[in-house]
This record gives C-alpha cells, sequence and structure tokens, in this order.
C-alpha cells in the first residue's frame, strides 16, 4: 500500500511541475493586449532572441508557445496559420521533452 501511495504523490508532482513549467501569466497578458502587427513584431523579436542565444531556455518555449498560438488564432493567411501551428506544436515537444529529462521532484 505504502508503494500505491508514493506513485499517487509522484503523480500529483508531476502535474504541479508541468503545469507550472508551461504556464507564463504575465506574458499571456501581455501578447493578449498585442495587435496583429504588434505580434509579427514579437515573432521576430523572439527569432532575433532564439539566434542570439543559441538554444531555447524553458522560459523561451513557454513563451514561444504562447506567442505561436496567439499568432495562430489571429492568422489572417492560411499560410502564417500552418506556420505558427508548426512552431507552437515543435515548442510543445520540445517543453514535453525537457521536462521528461528532469528528475522527479519527490
Amino acid at each position: 500500500m505504502l508503494k500505491h501511495h508514493e506513485n499517487i504523490i509522484d503523480l500529483v508532482a508531476e502535474r504541479n511541475k508541468r503545469g507550472i513549467a508551461q504556464h507564463d501569466p504575465y506574458y499571456q497578458m501581455k501578447i493578449n493586449r498585442m495587435t496583429k502587427i504588434e505580434l509579427l513584431e514579437e515573432m521576430v523579436r523572439y527569432q532575433e532572441e532564439r539566434s542570439e542565444k543559441g538554444r531555447l531556455t524553458m522560459t523561451m518555449m513557454v513563451r514561444g508557445k504562447i506567442l505561436f498560438r496567439a499568432l495562430e488564432v489571429q492568422a489572417e493567411t492560411e499560410e502564417l496559420r500552418l506556420l505558427s501551428s508548426s512552431y507552437r506544436r515543435h515548442l510543445e515537444h520540445e517543453i514535453d521533452h525537457h521536462l521528461s529529462q528532469q528528475p522527479s521532484t519527490t
């Protein structure tokens, strides 16, 4: 019975870790206030930051996911919608991969 209880705690800790790691309410609020032009400018800024750093940090992945979801929703062309969707899915995969590499928090 103790083993079962430990597994439940592991699942709760994992869900909490994933939830916290995948959310940035400040950035979400900032993105929600942007016009379509501002979103495109933010996308350029995001890509420049990614190029400068040479790698994606967890913060950048989470913010990118938020940004590309907003671009996907507001896209006026099918091409931009598909591009944004593709980037968002890629970042979600990267986040999941990164979190799966983290040791358990229990």
